[in-house]
C-alpha cells in the first residue's frame, strides 16, 4: 500500500504515539464538558499547529466519536467499530480550484498508517463525474496530494477516536460544488451501506500584517473586532448550516479561510439529517502568544 508521509508531524504536533496520546488526553480535560453529549454527525475544526488549536480540534472529533459509540468518553480509550469512514474536507482554494480527492493509499500517523476507504473513494468518483456538470474532480494518489496541513493535523484525532475507520480525504474549493460534494459524499455511502461521519477544517480570521488584512487597526480594538463581530459572522453561518452565506462570508470578509471545507460538511450533515449547530468552542492564538497578527479559532458540532 502506497503511504503519504506526514509532513507536519514534530512541528505542528509530535511525530510519536505515545507523545500524542499524552497531548490528547490533556486537551481532554481542558475545560468543563471537554465532550459534549448529543447526536453528533459532522463538526468543524480549527487546522493551527496544535499548541494553538488542537484542544479544540481535539475535543469536537472526540464529542463526534462519543456520540457514535467510536469512544467511550468515561474509559478515554476507543470501543468497537461503529464508524466505517470519516470524510475530511479541507484545503485552502480559491473559487476556481478544482476539487480533489486521494483514492487510494493510506496516511501516516504517529497511531500508525490510516488508510483510505478506496470503495467508498471510488463510489463517490463515479457519482461525480456522472454528474457531467463541467466541473472537473482531480484524482490523486498519496504521492500526489498537496502537502497540506488542513487534513494532516486532524489525521492523529481521526486515528485515535475512530481506531478501526478509513477516511476520505477531499479538497473543497468555497464555491456552489461545495454542496454537491457533501450531498454525493452522503448518497454515496449510503449506496454502500457503509455508516459516515464528516469534519470540515478551517481557521478563521487571519488578522494583521502578517497576512495582510487589518481592517480596523491594530491592537485590542482589532483583536475586539475579530472576536466580538468579524468571527460571530461566520460562526452564525455555520450554526445556521446555511452554505451559500458560509461561502459568503469566508470571500467577503475572510472569516474562513476554508468556507468550501466547512460547506461541504454542512451540507454533508445537513443531508444526514442534522438540523442545527452548536457553537462548541471559540479561541485566537492571541491567547498562546499576545501578538499584532493572530488567527481565530472555532469548534462546531452538527446534532440530529
Amino acid at each position: 500500500m502506497e503511504i503519504k508521509r506526514a509532513a507536519f508531524a514534530g512541528s505542528w504536533y509530535p511525530s510519536n504515539g505515545s507523545e500524542c496520546k499524552e497531548q490528547i488526553e490533556q486537551f481532554l480535560t481542558q475545560k468543563n464538558g471537554a465532550i459534549k453529549n448529543g447526536n453528533f454527525v459532522g463538526g468543524i475544526v480549527p487546522h493551527a499547529g496544535w499548541f494553538f488549536s488542537g484542544s479544540i480540534a481535539c475535543r469536537v472529533i472526540a464529542s463526534i466519536a462519543n456520540s457514535s459509540s467510536a469512544f467511550d468518553a468515561t474509559t478515554q480509550k476507543p470501543k468497537s467499530k461503529k464508524v466505517d469512514a470519516v470524510f475530511i474536507f479541507g484545503m485552502h482554494m480559491n473559487p476556481l480550484a478544482k476539487p480533489c480527492i486521494m483514492v487510494n493509499g493510506a496516511w501516516q500517523t504517529p497511531f500508525g498508517d490510516l488508510p483510505v476507504h478506496e470503495p467508498l473513494a471510488s463510489e463517490f468518483v463515479k457519482n461525480f463525474n456522472s454528474l457531467n456538470n463541467k466541473i472537473n474532480l482531480k484524482i490523486d494518489s498519496p504521492k500526489s496530494f498537496t502537502e497540506e496541513n488542513t487534513i494532516e493535523l486532524q489525521l492523529p484525532f481521526i486515528k485515535y477516536f475512530f481506531a478501526e475507520s478509513a477516511i476520505v480525504p477531499i479538497g473543497v474549493p468555497p464555491s456552489d460544488v461545495a454542496q454537491t460534494i457533501g450531498i454525493l459524499a452522503v448518497e454515496s455511502a449510503k449506496k454502500l451501506g457503509l455508516n459516515v461521519v464528516f469534519i470540515g477544517s478551517t481557521d478563521m480570521t487571519h488578522y494583521g500584517n502578517n497576512y495582510g488584512f487589518a481592517p480596523t487597526g491594530s491592537g485590542l480594538k482589532a483583536l475586539d473586532w475579530v472576536k466580538a463581530e468579524n468571527d460571530p459572522k461566520a460562526i452564525n453561518a455555520m450554526c445556521n448550516m446555511d452554505c451559500a452565506e458560509i461561502i459568503s462570508q469566508g470571500l467577503k470578509n475572510r472569516n474562513l479561510c476554508c468556507a468550501g471545507a466547512v460547506a461541504g460538511a454542512v451540507a454533508a450533515s445537513k443531508k444526514m439529517g442534522a438540523t442545527k449547530g452548536l457553537s462548541f468552542d471559540y479561541a485566537t492564538s492571541y491567547d498562546k502568544n499576545p501578538d499584532s497578527s493572530f488567527v481565530g479559532y472555532s469548534g462546531i458540532l452538527f446534532a440530529l
